[in-house]
């Protein structure tokens, strides 16, 4: 049986998701208010597409951008 790998997102495919610029998500995510990037290679970085889309969906219910403990 094959297993469902998680689906990363590149930071071209980011920006096509979340309207914001490149340094403002880096705050964002420095802040803890934002999914953090993984890297997967040296001079490459991804997000999981889950916690991208859990991140959209909190903002669509109006949870505030809150920092994670």
């Amino acid at each position: 049986m094959a297993s469902v790998l998680p689906r990363i997102v590149t930071r071209r495919e980011l920006r096509l998701i979340v309207p914001f610029s490149p340094q403002h998500i880096l705050r964002l995510e420095k802040q803890g208010k934002f999914p953090k990037r993984i890297k997967i290679g040296e001079r490459r970085v991804g997000w999981y597409l889950s916690d991208v889309e859990a991140w959209l969906a909190d903002r669509a219910k109006g949870v505030p951008l809150v920092a994670a403990a």
